[in-house]
This record gives structure tokens, sequence and C-alpha cells, in this order.
């Protein structure tokens, strides 16, 4: 009688079970939903990891940006802010929306040691900013627009003789009892942070909404929550949010927080006879008279990305190592299109072509 084959023998003269061996599956395409439209007197962007998830996503980010715009536009008579700016030198109760922005906007404030100042309302209306954007940019054809921009040779916009009246440290806010007192002459605008707060709020609605992950783009600044794609969102950085992909700058890729882009190469209109742009120097009350065109940040958060990218062009040339300390990846480029990149931020090429 002839003894039983061992098992481990039997088993490795047994054919392979399954397909025969080869390279690895490749995984399937990522598949992605996009949206797009105006609000904010912007251009909105939603990006969603799920397709399924896109109806209630875009529904959950309308909703956040029409409340933001309800209370924090300087544009709408009826706003929050509208309220607070025609009562100023008076106590005025407000939303918790609203006091939530004002808190953000008086933080970024002391972390800028006033750079980012939301009591400029003044001068803008001053440089001519008093109205939305997108009326200001068509109801002057001549001006020079976002998708015209001013030749950086255009003299730089000569300060205001009429001084507006800034100061962020005389505003109260009384977050317990939402009130808030603006000093008589005093106007309030939140655009220096409201846009890059909308996008991280709409952004966590989205992916909250769709449970997905999310990328919100409200005017060039971008927010993103929620599981990042494989290979993270890719995000084009240059001068105009408008542009198409090709057009001069630098696609990097992020996974979390926000991305924020400033510049003060394209938000440009004419008034009397000038150029003008909507950063304002809160020292001058006139618009800055830039070292840089554009400056990229990104950080935590997308409100913190803008407060330091607007500061950065007040700050002009200490704005590197301002930025440097800071430890926030950033990307500058100069009038003259060098680019300067700070931190983790990935090397570039040496320039960008002008206008």
């Amino acid at each position: 009688m002839r003894s039983p084959q061992p098992v481990a023998a039997a088993a490795a003269s047994s054919p392979p079970i399954g397909p025969p061996p080869g390279p690895p599956p490749v995984p399937a395409p990522e598949r992605f939903a996009d949206a797009s439209w105006e609000a904010l007197g912007t251009r909105v962007v939603l990006r969603l990891t799920d397709p399924r998830a896109l109806s209630p996503a875009r529904a959950a980010v309308e909703h956040e940006l029409d409340a933001i715009d309800r209370a924090c536009s300087r544009f709408r008579a009826d706003s929050d802010i509208a309220r607070v700016n025609a009562s100023a030198g008076r106590a005025v109760h407000v939303s918790p929306l609203l006091a939530d922005a004002l808190a953000l906007a008086l933080r970024a404030a002391a972390l800028t040691d006033g750079d980012v100042d939301p009591t400029v309302g003044s001068a803008l209306v001053l440089a001519g900013y008093d109205r939305d954007w997108s009326l200001l940019e068509h109801s002057r054809p001549e001006d020079l627009s976002l998708r015209e921009p001013a030749p950086l040779s255009t003299p730089a916009p000569p300060i205001i003789a009429a001084r507006a009246v800034c100061g962020w440290r005389n505003v109260m806010l009384d977050h317990a009892t939402l009130t808030v007192r603006v000093p008589a002459g005093f106007t309030i605008d939140l655009g220096a942070t409201a846009k890059a707060w909308a996008a991280d709020r709409a952004a966590h609605a989205a992916a909250l909404a769709g449970d997905c992950g999310a990328l919100v783009g409200v005017g060039g600044d971008i927010a993103v929550r929620g599981p990042a794609p494989t290979r993270g969102w890719a995000v084009h950085v240059t001068d105009d949010h408008r542009s198409a992909p090709t057009a001069p700058g630098q696609t990097v890729t992020i996974r979390s927080g926000g991305l924020a882009t400033s510049s003060i190469a394209v938000r440009r209109w004419s008034h009397e006879g000038r150029a003008m742009h909507h950063i304002i120097d809160p020292t001058t009350g006139a618009p800055v008279r830039g070292t840089w065109r554009t400056v990229s940040v990104a950080a935590a958060s997308c409100a913190d990305a803008n407060i330091a990218t607007t500061s950065a062009l007040v700050r002009a040339g200490a704005a590197p190592a301002w930025l440097a300390g800071l430890g926030v990846p950033a990307r500058l480029v100069s009038q003259a299109g060098r680019v300067y990149t700070i931190g983790d931020w990935p090397a570039v090429a040496a320039e960008v072509p002008r206008r």
C-alpha cells in the first residue's frame, strides 16, 4: 500500500486557481460632478467626488451663498450690513451670521496689524467702487474690465485727496447680545474676508449635503471639504480666475483647507480718468501701489489664506518675510511678471508673461 502524498506536495502539483498572473488591474477613473453659476457678483464653481450628489450639494451651496449675501452685501439695501452702515453712530442688533462675519473681519484686522481693515468702505466708494462689481463692469464699457485688464504700465492710482475714515478698533461688536456699533462716518465693507469665508461655509455645506468630497470656488477663492480625490484637487493658479486652464500660471493640488488668490491686475475700473482696483491700503485710503500684481496662499481655511494674500499686497516688499514667518506656502508675482515662492509652495518657472 502506497503512503498518501503530503498535502503540501499535492497542492503544489495542482493547477493554479483563478486567472493567469499578469499586470495588476487598472483602477477605474474617478468621476466628478461639476456646476458653475454667478452669485455674490462673481463666478461660483462646485465640484464633487460623487456625481449623484450634485443636486442636493448645489442647493446647499446656493442657500449658503444667498444667506451670506443677505447678511454681508454692501450693495443690497435690505442687507444686515447696509442697515449697520446706515445706522453708523448707534448700536444695531444684527443676525448671528453677520456677527460671525464681522468677528472674522475684526480678527483679520488684528492678525494683520490693520492691513485688512473692514472700515475701508468709504475709501472704496471714493475710488468709484460704489455698486456691485457686475454692475460697475457693465455700466462703463470703457473701463478696465475683468476680461481686458489694464496694462501693468498704467500709472499707479493716486492717493485720494479726500481721505476716508478708517479704523477697525473703533468697531464695537458684542457677540453675546448680537449688537454692533460703527462710529458715525464709518462704512463697513466685508469684501476682503466674506467671499473666502463664503467658500469655506459653502464647501462644508456641499460636503455635508452630498456626503462626499467637495470643492467650492467663489471668485477664484477655493475651499475643499470631505474626502479628497486620490490625486487631490487640481487648481490652476493665475491672475484671473475666469481664465482657461491654459492661461499663464501654475497648476497645484490641495487635499484640505483652502487656497486664495488676490490680484490688483484684474478687478480694475476707470474712475475720474484713473485706473483703480479694490485692494485698499488703510494708511492712505487709496488702492495699493503694489510691488506684487498677484499673491496666492494655501492655508487651513480659505478665509485664512485670503487674509494673508490681501495683507501681502498691502505690505508690498515686506510681504515675503512676513509670509515666511507665518509658515504658509505662498506664490507671489511681481509687477514685472517674476514669480517668487515661499515655504512649501512648489517651484515654478521664473517668469509669467505680462498681459
